[in-house]
């Protein structure tokens, strides 16, 4: 299988369905929420998992439960199963629709890699992660119909086994998806059990999101032009620079409270407001984002003037929207937040203090409105992929959600990586809760080489000390 890096080797293809005859045709369309989504490329999370058994006994033993789990599974999240159309020449707009004809691809594969350094949080090579992902169309072409969820399992044979996804963000936002794999591992790890949790249950009745501010027809009028030009935002794996590394962080409870600290003692000292909202997020996006900044000065240079730097995040909107949305909602209800400093401020002495004041306001600006602005976020997330030298930044992920407690009965997940971030070509950040550390946040990376060096270095040693 040749998409760089290290090869697997493919024994079964599959496709999946919900069980026969229960899900009904359907069609859904897509919200406001939904629209921005068919800018991108699709996201690609991977979940390693120890299973210190032989491959031949995965194929024999584990591979047709977790087939049968996953239609199972599917007959709740048929969504997933489903494909989205866009009529060709039309002004109608993009729908998801399920038949009963449609499924999930699932490749099964092994390899001889080292699953321990896959699993590592040192520097590790970007193309040894792509074999590990199934193929999806990206809807880059007039395609009539793109299948929106691909999954791979690949098996690291008496070691371990990875479960790799390709899931279009316009039919599910990470709330989302992490019902749909933590349903799917609890029917897995107990097939006896009929019931579902109730909670993680998806609700797909669109009239849940109030289209109050007209933003569908401006979102599909972008789309509409964007269209015509075949823009997705994001590029394909073939374009990425193969110096590119990988490489996670954690940031623990006791840093993020000398952070704190250090900006409310300094901004006590120099009689400055302090920045709102300084929440464990909040504190490791500026941190994250100053070390980013002094690590592009320290690979070209220093930053002079007052060139901006953007960052960028996704912010929940299920509790937001000054109504009731069902927590079980199926869909996208996240909405796009930008904010800015100059670069030259980020990289001073209170560089971090300048992060931190920007994202809180920005935090606090949505928590009282929410869809303000909101016409602008498919042309503000654009300028994020100009130029290949401005060092702006982009947040993806949640610490809010516990992927790491899905367990399939092999335990915790030993490594989660999102590779899909590797088309930001070094911009783009991936948050998710720490195994280990209780209230921590793994920050995954993908730089060139000499960066993530420099940020290596600068995230160990910027702490502030007392």
């Amino acid at each position: 299988m040749a998409k760089g890096g290290l090869a697997v080797e493919i024994v079964g293809r599959y496709r999946v369905s919900p069980p026969p005859n229960i899900v009904p045709p359907t069609s859904l369309p897509l919200t406001f929420f939904d629209i921005p989504w068919l800018f991108f490329s699709p996201t690609q999370p991977l979940f390693f998992y120890d299973y210190p058994y032989p491959t031949s006994h995965f194929l024999s033993t584990a591979l047709p439960p977790l087939i049968h789990s996953l239609s199972l599974t599917l007959r709740h999240f048929f969504a997933l199963a489903a494909t989205l159309v866009c009529p060709p020449h039309s002004s109608n707009p993009p729908f998801i629709v399920y038949d009963r004809s449609n499924f999930v691809s699932l490749v099964v594969a092994q390899s001889t890699a080292d699953f321990h350094h896959l699993c590592s949080n040192h520097q590790r090579c970007v193309n040894d992660f792509y074999p590990l992902l199934p193929p999806l169309p990206s809807g880059e072409q007039e395609e009539t119909q793109t299948p929106l969820l691909a999954a791979q399992i690949t098996i690291f044979s008496n070691v371990g086994v990875c479960i790799g996804f390709a899931y279009h963000n316009v039919v599910a936002d990470g709330r989302s998806f992490n019902s749909f794999i933590k349903t799917w591992a609890s029917l897995f790890k107990d097939p006896s059990s009929c019931s579902v949790n109730s909670s993680l249950l998806p609700f797909y009745d669109r009239t849940a999101i109030k289209d109050s501010y007209g933003l569908q027809s401006i979102f599909l009028n972008h789309w509409r032009k964007r269209s015509s030009t075949n823009m997705v935002i994001g590029v394909s794996d073939k374009d990425l620079d193969s110096a590119m590394v990988r490489a996670t962080f954690l940031m623990c409870p006791d840093d993020m409270e000398k952070i704190k600290g250090w900006i409310v003692g300094r901004c006590k000292v120099k009689n400055m407001d302090q920045p709102p909202r300084l929440t464990p997020s909040n504190l490791t996006c500026a941190y994250v984002w100053v070390c980013l900044i002094k690590s592009h000065e320290k690979v070209n240079g220093k930053l002079t003037g007052k060139n901006p730097s953007y960052f960028g995040f996704n912010a929940g909107g299920i509790t937001r929207l000054g109504y009731p949305v069902p927590a079980a909602y199926f869909g996208n209800c996240i909405g796009f937040a930008r904010t800015m400093a100059t670069q030259s401020e980020l990289s001073g002495e209170d560089g971090i203090i300048v992060a931190a004041d920007a994202i809180g306001n920005r935090v606090k600006d949505l928590d009282e409105a929410f869809l303000e602005g909101a016409e602008n976020w498919i042309s503000e997330w654009g300028e994020f992929y100009g130029s290949d030298s401005e060092p702006h930044v982009m947040v993806s992920g949640s610490p809010k959600l516990d992927f790491y407690e899905t367990d399939f009965g092999w335990g915790k997940a030993r490594r989660i990586e999102e590779i899909s971030m590797d088309n930001a070509k070094g911009k783009a950040v991936w948050f998710t809760q720490s195994r280990d550390v209780k209230g921590g946040i793994e920050v995954g990376l993908a730089l060139p080489k000499p960066k993530m060096d420099a940020f290596t270095c600068f995230f160990t040693q910027l702490l502030p000390h007392h």
